[in-house]
């Protein structure tokens, strides 16, 4: 690919993005005519995502990982049905959080007994699936945990107590420390541990969840450590011996300006320290991580094409076929963010182009509806491809895809990029390209 065309839209971005366009051959520009190939078939707005890179992903966190820990899968970051059924024999089970999410992870082929259902306000329908599936309930409050086993008829469910921590992980979203939705104080921890071991409950251990997207890996490394500190003081309390200690997931990758990848062999080296304490202090249990975004939002990328080219007063404006509608986080409009965007490339743009600063829009009718204000790119028109890179998590799912009306994005599992030489193969036979709308 053009150099121009990347170091522009990618200003700042100079940690990570030479690896994401060597990942997806762009580096050398051979991937320009497969992504064009890609939208050709099959229309854009397309999300893209990568098995190989998938793959690859979970191979390296394994080989950092402490042996015997537990990696589960968090289906919130991509509930695509052919994502989780590829992911699935990969990892040691799935993170859920509604009756619908225990419902793919099943069609996926994940046994019910390796789900652990997550978050606050568990509807009735939910704990239900949960039971009926034999799938481990992370308790939020005494009041779930009662719901819990006047719905079990007879059944003595598998719980987890998740402890709202009185620290926190510095990221984007703080799940834990100070007033939280999420989890029992963990002050208030003692007594309800007690009322649990009234309940026709079994009790297998702790959940902790400090917070999400970070790149620090001394920070996270740091919140696990609490984390196992957090759960000794809390064992003598608890109704059963703790055979579960879910130290959560936080493991962020890089979006924006100024971000570097996380350094995951130093983190790979704490943990273990971190694992082998645990073996000495609760000795009965099994440690385990829950990760959605660090396993599969590199994979992923979203491919829109330019609908209009617009000058007013000066600015020119690209106009996509996609938008805020099915990106809310790349666009910004979630966080209220300004000036900090995914990385974005113009695909195909050639030698002969010269470059313009423009504001780069999606086609609905609100202003936060804006991907990149103010980058440099190669001059671009009508039917031009561009490609959104980290958006294999929290993408189509977790955007208003029904906002204005608009057709929803279509999403493809594909076995491209080929797979490095040395890359271990997937359980699976040869993956068929599938597409859902």
């Amino acid at each position: 690919m053009r150099p121009e065309a990347v170091a522009s839209a990618g200003r700042g971005l100079k940690d990570f993005l030479p690896a994401l366009l060597q990942d997806w051959q762009l580096a050398d520009g051979s991937g320009a005519s497969v992504l064009e190939a890609f939208a050709q078939r099959h229309g854009t707005p397309l999300y893209l995502y990568s098995a190989p890179l998938i793959e690859r992903r979970i191979a390296e966190l394994r080989d950092e990982l402490p042996a015997g820990l537990a990696l589960l899968y968090a289906l919130k970051a991509n509930p695509h049905r052919d994502v989780v059924a590829h992911v699935a024999p990969l990892v040691d089970g799935c993170d859920v959080t509604s009756a619908a999410e225990i419902g793919i992870a099943l069609g996926a082929g994940v046994a019910g007994h390796k789900l652990s259902v997550a978050g606050p306000g568990k509807s009735d329908e939910d704990l239900a699936a949960a039971v009926a599936a034999d799938a481990l309930v992370v308790i939020e409050s005494l009041g779930e945990a009662r719901r819990l086993a006047a719905l079990a008829g007879g059944r003595r469910p598998r719980i987890a107590l998740r402890i709202n921590p009185p620290f926190g992980l510095a990221a984007d979203a703080r799940m834990g420390g100070g007033p939280r939705r999420f989890g029992v104080d963990s002050e208030a921890a003692p007594a309800v541990l007690a009322e649990i071991g009234r309940l026709p409950l079994a009790f297998e251990g702790f959940h902790v969840y400090a917070g999400s997207r970070c790149l620090d890996a001394l920070a996270i490394a740091e919140a696990q450590r609490a984390t196992l500190r957090l759960a000794c003081e809390l064992a003598p309390f608890a109704p059963a011996p703790v055979r579960l200690l879910n130290l959560g997931g936080g493991l962020g990758i890089p979006c924006f300006p100024g971000e570097a990848p996380l350094n995951l062999p130093a983190l790979g080296d704490a943990l273990r320290a971190t694992a082998r304490e645990a073996a000495r202090v609760l000795p009965d249990a099994r440690l385990a991580l829950e990760l959605g975004r660090y396993l599969v939002g590199e994979a992923g990328l979203y491919l829109t094409r330019v609908v209009e080219r617009k000058e007013s007063r000066g600015r020119v404006f690209l106009i996509l076929d996609g938008g805020a509608h099915h990106h809310w986080h790349a666009t910004g409009a979630l966080e209220g963010r300004r000036h900090l965007h995914f990385p974005l490339v113009l695909i195909g743009a050639t030698e002969d182009r010269a470059t313009e600063r423009v504001t780069v829009c999606g086609p609905l009718c609100a202003p936060h509806d804006t991907w990149a204000e103010d980058i440099e790119l190669p001059a671009a028109g009508p039917g031009d491809l561009v490609a959104v890179f980290q958006s294999g998590a929290y993408g189509a799912s977790a955007s208003p895809q029904a906002f204005l009306g608009r057709p929803p994005s279509a999403e493809l599992l594909t076995d491209w990029p080929a797979r490095r030489a040395g890359t271990r193969p997937h359980p699976h036979q040869q993956l068929q390209e599938t597409e859902h709308a």
